[in-house]
């Protein structure tokens, strides 16, 4: 009998053949949740992370790029741009957040995004970088060709987010931003990503 069989969504997808200039992305929370959905990284299926802290909303679908880990040399690439204090990277599958003018309803779906840009966070000693993308197709942010593009408005809500996702009211802020960045420097942040998965899994991408 043939059985088939859901592919887990970091190591079982492929990133893409464009990659890195457009990359198949696994969105796992979309605007409208109110709680943060995250990956198990173990069996591969969607699990509860935490709720949303209060009006801390995700700006834009997020998620990350298959076959991406963020290990050593993400590291050492975040401390070249100028982050302090990095000492490894997060141990997890490089995030993007992926905007559209669309409203899609649900997470745990594959998008085919283009990357313009990126932040580069630092989040308790850990590179956590945060890859920029618009939805290939996408007619009104199709237009973006880099990160500095893009409306200041919709840049400061993704840097806000950012900067206060982990945070409860009173609490010192956990996360910075050492540095933003555009196309190009978002393609090597997403080729050291690949890198840092075959050194940690010795798969291919």
């Amino acid at each position: 009998m043939d059985h088939n069989f859901t592919a887990h969504p970091w190591h079982g997808i492929s990133p893409g053949q464009r990659a890195p200039r457009e990359v198949v992305a696994f969105i796992e929370i979309v605007p409208s949740d109110t709680v943060k959905y995250e990956l198990d990284k173990e069996s591969g299926i969607i699990t509860i992370d935490r709720p949303q802290q209060f009006s801390n909303v995700v700006p834009a679908n997020y998620g990350f790029i298959p076959k991406t880990f963020c290990g050593d040399s993400i590291a050492e690439l975040a401390r070249g741009q100028g982050a302090s204090g990095i000492l490894v990277g997060d141990a997890d599958p490089l995030d993007i957040l992926v905007l559209s003018e669309h409203h899609i309803p649900r997470g745990s779906i594959l998008v085919n995004a283009r990357p313009i840009g990126g932040f580069c966070l630092v989040d308790n000693g850990e590179a956590d970088d945060k890859i920029v993308a618009v939805l290939k197709g996408d007619k009104i942010y199709e237009q973006y060709e880099e990160f500095d593009e893009l409306p200041d408005g919709v840049k400061d809500r993704m840097a806000h987010y950012f900067l206060t996702y982990k945070n409860l009211p009173g609490e010192p802020q956990k996360c910075e931003i050492a540095n933003t960045y555009g196309k190009l420097d978002a393609h090597k942040v997403i080729e050291t990503a690949f890198a840092d998965y075959r050194a940690k899994f010795g798969l291919d991408v």
